[in-house]
């Protein structure tokens, strides 16, 4: 088999990648360890920043992302008992997000991908990386019981954190950078109607909440639990008492309450590797770089990185020219470590980390109040959260 671009892993950064590179005239061929079944109902984020929209809907992906989507021009930060509205469009010049599920977007490009032709292989196994520090290098994996090669010119990782792409890069070569938060989240799916226009993101004693929502009949809520803790320790009546007592206001709010369809418990963590590339291997998304959900990040920064790369790539197939494609990892990185920063202050300023501590929730509450109370400070968590500009992949300015 022979393709310009093997692309390893069937999610948001791979799949558009592929998109990106067919409107370019190149092709490529994308492998998947899961089944489509999974990648299309694998719950993930359901924030797009305002850049992540326009790109999916300038490139004929936004047809049912713009009928569907809930389009939110704010958050409430609710701490001490009282909710405050941060307004994204006052504070920046009409911008916004959109809820719109993770597995909706896969939906959407897997749709798009094989009604444009492309060549995509689910069910995978044995995937290994071979040559990359060439100009030929190889993927090879096992497909419906028989072995097959994919020799390409470039290999793009876009197949997560537990994937393989990123160990086929030499010992050495890769500085890592991690942080393990002291906490987990636990998250549910119910069937109710969601208990606010816009998502709620709650400071308590007791700790962490968040009210969001996946459509106007099922809301998604979140609380802040112990890493060591098993969904056994939390049934339906549990969580609900919890939540009720977390996002409680002075004026009375009203948790709407209903069936639980899915739960699950999740760590956080912020994680990424330096640099994004070896060779004519280039990382994407959760292959380089985690972030906690706190900041609503991680699927927005996986479709920077393909943006990115995707202008690298026809750089290089139109004129031969790899200046875009050797400052991948560094444009990326400028990115990457801004988001690093936002989701981490995003989580240090709502989380209770040591119940012992006395200092920290003092300090918390006064960065709450400031961010609530000065317009410079709402119009930084604004300006970051619906989504920074992107990077052309020129040199720093």
């Amino acid at each position: 088999m022979r393709t310009k671009v093997g692309i390893v892993g069937a999610g948001p950064a791979g799949l558009l990648l592929s998109h990106l590179l067919h409107l370019e005239g190149i092709d490529s061929v994308v492998v998947e360890n899961r089944s489509r079944e999974y990648v299309e109902h694998r719950i993930r984020a359901g924030v797009l920043e305002q850049g992540t929209v326009e790109l999916l809907t300038e490139t004929g992906l936004g047809d049912r992302l713009q009928r569907e989507g809930l389009v939110h021009e704010g958050v409430e930060l609710r701490f001490g008992g009282e909710g405050h509205r941060i307004d994204f469009a006052e504070l920046t010049g009409g911008k916004s997000i959109t809820i719109y599920g993770q597995q909706e977007v896969v939906k959407d490009l897997i749709a798009k991908r094989l009604a444009d032709g492309a060549d995509i292989r689910f069910e995978v196994s044995d995937v290994r990386l071979g040559g990359i520090d060439t100009d030929h290098p190889a993927i090879a994996f096992t497909h419906d019981g028989a072995e097959q090669t994919l020799e390409c010119d470039f290999v793009a990782g876009c197949d997560g954190f537990h994937g393989v792409t990123r160990h086929a890069i030499p010992a050495g070569v890769l500085t890592e950078y991690d942080r393990t938060y002291p906490f987990a989240w636990l998250g549910i799916l119910a069937e109710a109607p969601p208990s606010s226009e816009e998502l709620i993101y709650t400071n308590h004693e007791r700790g962490f909440a968040l009210c969001s929502l996946r459509s106007p009949k099922v809301s998604r809520l979140y609380l802040q639990v112990r890493p060591d803790e098993t969904l056994d320790e939390w049934p339906d009546e549990r969580i609900w008492e919890e939540l009720r007592t977390r996002t409680a206001t002075n004026d009375g709010f009203e948790l709407n309450e209903g069936p639980v369809v899915e739960r699950l418990i999740a760590p956080l963590r912020s994680w990424l590797v330096e640099p994004m590339q070896y060779g004519r291997l280039f990382l994407a998304g959760d292959a380089a770089h985690i972030v906690p959900a706190t900041g609503a990040k991680g699927l927005n920064l996986a479709v920077a990185d393909v943006r990115l790369l995707a202008r690298g790539l026809v750089r290089f197939f139109e004129s031969g020219d790899t200046e875009l494609l050797e400052r991948y990892s560094d444009a990326c990185l400028r990115r990457v470590w801004r988001v690093q920063h936002f989701s981490w202050w995003m989580t240090s300023m709502l989380h209770r980390f040591d119940p012992s501590d006395r200092y920290q929730p003092r300090l918390q509450i006064s960065e709450l109040r400031y961010v609530t109370s000065s317009r410079a400070a709402a119009t930084t968590l604004a300006e970051n959260y619906v989504g920074l500009p992107f990077d052309d992949g020129g040199p720093p300015s």
